[in-house]
Formats: C-alpha cells, sequence, structure tokens
C-alpha cells in the first residue's frame, strides 16, 4: 500500500459515524432534495423526456453507450447537471460493459479508464458509482480513484449499493466535495413502490434538511416524476441539482476556486 493510502486510512478512521452524516451550518432552511438519474445513455426515448423535464435534475451517464455523447449535450442544453456514472465491479459479478474499473486493475489501468470515461462524457461536472458494492469496499482502488478525480473540479456521490462502502470517506480524504445517496426509488419498478420511495425522499429532506435520491430512466420513474415533481412547491420542498444541493450544505460557496483545477478534454470515443 502507498504512503497516500495509509494517510486515508488513517483519515477515515478519524472519521466519526456522527461526523459522517451530520448537517454543515449551511443547511437550507426550506427541505431540498437533489434527484439523480443513473443509467443514462442506454434509453433514447426516456433520456429525451428526462432532459427536458422543467426541474433541475442530475443525469449521471454511463460511458461509450449508444446515446451518451447527444444526451448529455441536450441536457446540458436543458441546464440539466451532468455527470459520469463510473461503472464498477460488484460482488455479483454483473458485467460493467466498457469503462469499467476492477480490483485486479492495477493503479496506472484505473487511472487511465476512469480518466478517459471522464473526457467521454460532455460537460461532466460529478461522478458517482455504478454498482460498485464491491470496488467501493477496497482501500487501495478507491484511493487511486479519488487521486484521479482529485485532479479535475468534479465533485463525487457515493451511491452506497453496499453499506460498507468507504468510497465517500475517501473522496473526504482527498478533499473532494462529496455527497452520498440516502434513496433509491425504483429498485422496484411499480408505481407504489415509486410513490414510497418519493415520500421518503421528501420525508428524509423535511428531517436533515437535505436528501438525495436516485433513480433509473425507466418509463414508470420518468412518468411518476413528470407527474409529481411539479407538485413539490405546494409542498414545501425544494429541488436543487446536486452542485447546488452540495452548495446549499456548504454556506452557498464555489466548489472550486478558478484555476484551482485541471481542465477535463473533452475525448468524445465510442470506447476505450
Amino acid at each position: 500500500m502507498t504512503l497516500r493510502s495509509t494517510l486515508t486510512l488513517l483519515a477515515l478512521l478519524a472519521i466519526s459515524p456522527v461526523a459522517a452524516f451530520a448537517s454543515g451550518p449551511g443547511e437550507p432552511q426550506q427541505p431540498t432534495i437533489a434527484i439523480i438519474i443513473d443509467d443514462m445513455g442506454h434509453n433514447r426515448y426516456e433520456g429525451e423526456r428526462l432532459a427536458k423535464l422543467d426541474q433541475p435534475l442530475t443525469l449521471a451517464f454511463l460511458p461509450y453507450r449508444r446515446h451518451t455523447v447527444p444526451l448529455a449535450k441536450l441536457a446540458h442544453a436543458q441546464s440539466k447537471e451532468i455527470m459520469l456514472h463510473a461503472p464498477m465491479a460488484n460482488t455479483r459479478n454483473f458485467g460493467l460493459g466498457p469503462g469499467g474499473l476492477t480490483p485486479d486493475m492495477d493503479e496506472t489501468t484505473i487511472t487511465t479508464t476512469l480518466r478517459r470515461a471522464l473526457q467521454s462524457i460532455p460537460f461532466v461536472s460529478g461522478v458517482n458509482n455504478h454498482m460498485g458494492s464491491l470496488l467501493t469496499q477496497q482501500l487501495e482502488p478507491m484511493d487511486w480513484v479519488m487521486k484521479e478525480l482529485d485532479r479535475y473540479p468534479v465533485y463525487f456521490v457515493d451511491s452506497r449499493t453496499i453499506a460498507n462502502s468507504i468510497a465517500g470517506s475517501v473522496a473526504d480524504a482527498y478533499n473532494i466535495p462529496s455527497l452520498t445517496r440516502d434513496v433509491f426509488l425504483d429498485h422496484e419498478q411499480t408505481e407504489e413502490f415509486v410513490d414510497k420511495q418519493f415520500k421518503l425522499l421528501i420525508q428524509t429532506a423535511r428531517e436533515k434538511g437535505t436528501a438525495i435520491g436516485i433513480g433509473h430512466p425507466h418509463k414508470v420513474t420518468v412518468d411518476y416524476l413528470e407527474k409529481h415533481l411539479p407538485m413539490l412547491d405546494e409542498q414545501g420542498i425544494a429541488i436543487a441539482t446536486v452542485s447546488g444541493l452540495w452548495a446549499m450544505r456548504n454556506g452557498n460557496r464555489e466548489m472550486f476556486a478558478e484555476g484551482e483545477k485541471q481542465a477535463i478534454r473533452p475525448a468524445y470515443a465510442r470506447s476505450n
């Protein structure tokens, strides 16, 4: 293990459970949610519907998928926030597709794969993990991931696909702006289940001040959001992009000073 990995581990051990989830002094008075839609890039029709919704959603794109580049450009034009949905190894051996990060990779391979994936997503502002229940538990590959992300003006959201994930804590150790998913909206694809989870997201925001939900471009999810997002105002709930929510938690300060980070060089290739 590298010296930086050792220091990172010590930093993780110093984080108390309370501190990890405590709200900062800049929490907004109005309960605020952010909604991330994962797995963007496969489904053009539902992707276009999401891009054209009025509310400030955050859309997380898989790298090198058929519709990733045109949908990301459309979404950006519609004032949506764009993320890389970085495929990471999982405990059930599900395939990752192109751009996947696995435990058998060395530092150079992880760094190069992640860098190319970032370059393949237009207007990328942040990163979250696609699957990752295996990789996000492992310190050394997470250290390599965050070491690379630390070069760029991007935030990280731990999708928290497993309770033992250390991804968010390693991001914190690198002082990368980071947040953690609170609620999955649609791992059961029925309107009743999405409604239950959406109400849980709102309840969490009322209790904590802010909350992050993750959904997917399923028809049932898009139908639900199209109907229910316009009703948030009358419920006293605000919706923000992920970076907007982070700013609310951090005294409305900018994530990065101008020139502080290296710009991502676009390279919209189909595969790596």
